[in-house]
Formats: C-alpha cells, sequence, structure tokens
C-alpha cells in the first residue's frame, strides 16, 4: 500500500470504526460508469459536506492491495438485491490512484506542485511494477502500467479545485496543474485506455470561461444540480432522525440548527455540524472559516446594487429570487448580485430552491454567521438597516406603540410594490424585513399552530434572553385594538404555554382602501 498508489482501507476502516451513516449506494452509481462514456464524475459540495469520506470509501472499495470485505458486506451496497451483483464484480479489482489536493498542497510548494505529484505516483508504481517503463513521461508509464498489469486505474481526487482556488493569483501554477489534468483527462485514446472510472471532488463547478477545459467533459453534480447524487453527500432527514434516536437527541432541535438544504427533492443537513452536536451535545454553530473561501462578509460586503437589501431579507427568512446561470464559477469574477448569491450556494451559505429559483438562509448555524457579519459590513445602507431594526426591536420591547407603527409604514411603503400591498405574504415579508436583526434575542416561527389558528410570527427569546417574547400581526381594515383581540380570541399566545415569560401582543394594522400615500398605520402593544 501507497500514499498515492493503492492507499487501502485505513481511511474507511476509521470512518467504521466511528458513527457512520451508510452512503454505499453511491458506489453502485459509480459502479454503473466504469468503461463507459459517462466515467468522469465531478461532484462539487461545501466543505465539511462529506466529500472525503466518499472518496475515502471508493478508495477502500475499488483498492485491489487489500480485502475489504469485512467494511462493507454489512451495509446497504452488498445488502441490496438491487447492489450485489455490482458490488462482487468490482470490489477490490483495481489499481487505485488517490490525489487530496489540500494534503499535497500541505506538502510541497505549489511550483512543485505537478513534479512532486508524477514523482511520487512514479515511484510508488515502480515499487509495485519493477517492470514498468517509465522514461517516456506521466501518461505513458500509466498506460504501460494498464498494459503489465491488466488492469485499468481508478483515480480519485479529493478538493481537485485546492490549487485552482490557492494558487488564483498564480497562473503559472493554474496553466501547469490543468496542463496535467488535461493530459490526463482530455486525450480520448489515453483516457480511454488508462482509466476504468475517475471520481472527483471540489467545492466550486467547473469554470465556465474554457480556462478548466481540462475537466470540462466530467459529468457534473452540483449544489444547484445534485441529480442522482443528492443524497450521497450531507444527511438525509431520515438518516439524521435515526441518528438522535440513536442518541437520544431532540431531532426538532437538529432540524432548526442544521436543516435546510434542499437537493433535488431531498433535504439534506450539514454531516459536520450534526456529528459535532451529537458529539458536543450542543447545538451551536459549528461553521468556522478555513483556506476554502474568503470570509461571509467579505462576499456580502461587495458593492453591487441590491445588496444591502437582499442581505436583510435573507436575514428575515425572505426567500430571495436569483440568476444562477452567470455565475463564472470563481471566487473572483463576479457581474453582479446574482453571481454573489450563486458563489453563497456553492460554498453552503445559502440554500437553493430550484423549483422556485431562490435562495434562503438555510438554518440557525448559518443565520448565525450571517448576523454576526452583518454587523462588520462597512456600507452606509446596511448600517442604516441594521440601526433601524434594532431600534425597532428596542421600541416593540418598550412599548411605544407610535415609533413601531411609524417604522412598519416606512418599511411596507418602501418594500411592497402597490399591486402586493394588501398580500397576506407580502404582509409578512414587511414584518421579517423590519425584524430582521431579531437574531441577536430571538428565535422567528412562523405559521406556528396555536389555538384556533396559526400566529403568523412569533419571536421567541433566546435561551439566557431577557427579552419577552413577541406575537405580531400586520393587519387592514382594523382597529389596532381590534388586531389585538385577534390575537387573544384566537389563542396565538397558547403556542408559547410552556414558556415562563412575558408576552407582548403587538397588533399592526391601516387602512388598505386608502391612497398609498395615505395608508396610516397604527400599534398597540399588550403585555400578558
Amino acid at each position: 500500500m501507497g500514499n498515492y498508489l493503492n492507499p487501502g482501507n485505513s481511511g474507511f476502516t476509521a470512518i467504521r470504526n466511528s458513527t457512520y451513516v451508510d452512503k454505499t449506494g453511491m458506489i453502485y452509481l459509480i459502479n454503473q460508469t466504469i468503461d463507459t462514456t459517462e466515467k468522469l464524475i465531478c461532484i462539487s459540495r461545501p466543505r465539511r459536506f462529506g466529500k472525503s469520506f466518499a472518496a475515502k470509501m471508493l478508495c477502500a472499495y475499488y483498492d485491489r492491495s487489500c480485502d475489504s470485505s469485512a467494511l462493507f458486506d454489512d451495509l446497504e451496497i452488498a445488502a441490496d438485491q438491487n447492489y450485489a451483483a455490482s458490488y462482487h464484480k468490482y470490489l477490490n479489482q483495481y489499481d487505485v490512484i488517490y490525489l487530496d489536493m489540500t494534503a499535497v498542497i500541505g506538502e510541497t510548494s505549489l511550483e512543485d506542485l505537478i513534479p512532486y505529484i508524477k514523482r511520487n505516483i512514479i515511484c510508488e508504481l515502480k515499487e509495485s511494477y519493477p517492470r514498468t517503463k517509465v522514461s517516456e513521461g506521466f501518461v505513458p508509464t500509466l498506460a504501460n502500467t494498464v498494459e503489465m498489469s491488466g488492469t485499468k486505474f481508478i483515480m480519485i481526487i479529493d478538493e481537485w479545485d485546492a490549487p485552482i482556488r490557492e494558487g488564483k493569483d498564480n497562473p503559472e501554477l493554474q496553466h501547469d496543474y490543468l496542463e496535467f489534468l488535461r493530459a490526463l483527462f482530455k486525450n480520448s485514446g489515453a483516457t480511454d485506455k488508462i482509466f476504468a472510472a475517475v471520481y472527483i471532488t471540489g467545492i466550486l463547478p467547473v469554470k465556465k470561461d474554457g480556462s478548466q477545459s481540462a475537466i470540462s467533459d466530467f459529468k457534473e453534480f452540483t449544489m444547484v444540480n445534485p441529480r442522482k447524487f443528492a443524497n450521497y453527500t450531507g444527511f438525509t432527514e431520515e438518516e439524521v432522525k435515526e441518528l438522535c434516536t440513536r442518541q437520544d437527541c431532540d431531532f426538532s432541535m437538529m432540524k432548526q440548527w442544521y436543516d435546510g438544504y434542499t437537493l433535488g427533492k431531498t433535504s439534506i443537513y450539514n454531516p459536520n455540524a450534526v456529528m459535532e452536536a451529537l458529539r458536543n451535545q450542543e447545538f451551536a454553530s459549528y461553521w468556522t472559516e478555513t483556506s476554502a473561501s474568503r470570509s461571509l462578509m467579505e462576499y456580502i460586503s461587495l458593492d453591487f446594487d441590491g445588496m444591502s437589501k437582499t442581505i436583510a431579507k435573507l436575514l428575515g427568512g425572505i426567500a430571495v429570487p436569483v440568476d444562477t446561470n452567470g455565475f463564472a464559477n470563481d471566487l473572483v469574477s463576479f457581474q453582479d448580485h446574482n453571481d454573489v448569491l450563486t458563489l453563497l450556494i456553492h460554498l453552503g451559505y445559502l440554500a437553493y430552491d430550484k423549483e422556485t429559483k431562490t435562495v434562503h438562509i438555510p438554518n440557525e448555524e448559518i443565520r448565525l454567521e450571517f448576523a454576526k457579519s452583518v454587523r462588520k459590513i462597512k456600507h452606509d445602507e446596511t448600517i442604516r438597516r441594521v440601526r433601524e431594526s434594532d431600534q425597532l426591536i428596542i421600541d416593540t420591547v418598550q412599548g411605544n406603540a407610535d415609533a413601531v407603527a411609524a417604522q412598519i409604514e416606512k418599511i411596507h411603503a418602501e418594500e411592497t410594490a402597490p399591486l402586493f400591498y394588501n398580500n397576506e405574504q407580502a404582509l409578512r415579508s414587511v414584518i421579517k424585513l423590519a425584524y430582521f436583526s431579531y437574531k441577536d434575542y430571538y428565535l422567528k416561527f412562523e405559521e406556528l399552530p396555536s389555538g384556533d389558528g396559526y400566529a403568523d410570527i412569533v419571536y421567541f427569546p433566546k435561551k439566557l434572553s431577557p427579552m419577552p417574547a413577541l406575537v405580531i400581526e400586520l393587519k387592514w381594515n382594523l382597529a389596532a385594538q381590534g388586531a389585538i383581540t385577534q390575537i387573544r380570541e384566537r389563542r396565538y399566545p397558547a403556542a408559547l404555554s410552556g414558556y415562563g415569560g412575558d408576552i407582548l401582543l403587538v397588533g399592526i394594522t391601516y387602512d388598505k382602501d386608502a391612497k398609498n400615500t395615505k395608508r396610516k398605520h397604527s400599534c398597540m402593544i399588550e403585555k400578558i
């Protein structure tokens, strides 16, 4: 066993010795592509989404230098009758070349990256196949080895785009690296002769300007278009439910903190966050900065028209339309706020709904990152929005009904088109946008079942928060007292029956038939 050639199954063994969620159904999908025109596969997902776990699993399965049957025989790939024949046919049948590009970058200089890879793989090939000819170059050496061994390679590259990201200011490095990949994967004759299948992972999709045409023949499965691989990077909801049952953990809290990504029709959780919460027995943000991307603050600080308003909507819990088609698939080329939002989808900061073509902040963990970052932004517009929202929360808690009514009226007029001014969904969006800085003190619940209906929006105090709970309704053609009466009659506060603190009922109303400039809002606040 080597570091790059046939690394064995120790990586997957360690995974199996820990709490393991069965993702071996992926193996069947890869097996279906072996020695076909579909054999080049590229999976792009955010960091901490299980890409490396999948790569180690595939190494253990295909590597001919070890016997991995004991690691797989009790898993889905062996137990499912639909998969069994494929499982036995390819188990430990190939020479595997495995490159973890982030690890390789840590072992050598960027300037020596490609020579380093070639030297080490050729050295290990010579040890395994002493008669291999190595004088004709790297690709011919691989071809000679296949001819001698009678077995093609399975190649697995984890974080293939790490040199592109790390060397974004080094065009020579990028050129050399892409030429290396082009020699392997753009020569159809050599590629078909050398590789039975190739599986690569990265954070970003392939760049659209042609500079990464070295891997343009790969079939891509991204956060925007995951297709058949949707279930295999990240945890599904059923998998998380099972983990929570097994470890006596509150699933509803797990869902609130780490759910929110929808890939295809599958609800996906960040696996690293879920496992950290289970290990630590604490729900918290386990999202930490790495070299994989610049900070969230840098991206949402970019000075594009409408960016500040967009971030405020996202923080308020409002889904925002996005056009993902123009994104250049890199960390530097942005034409407008749509490109920034699309990048944040691929980095995992935003979740994408393919049917509605909108994005939203997926869960509590990421919302905390946004709330923390937005207060560091220096844009005047963003600073104004944050201050106004902070003041609105203070005015609400202090019972300053006139100030609350004035601010809601301002947001309602600024953010709602006349055609949708009285739309129920638009009214809810007005409240969410006005109170978008709530994350410092509150958790937000929408359509909370309670009494004889659903409370539209409830802001529930976080643990140790000094704030009272807020039940807020924005209505038209009612007196403010009428809105409060409706909240009481429908028993919306019953949803908070287990809560021992103060509850504020906030009723806000206006005359929907008045002209837009005369739609005066009024407010009443009562404490129970």
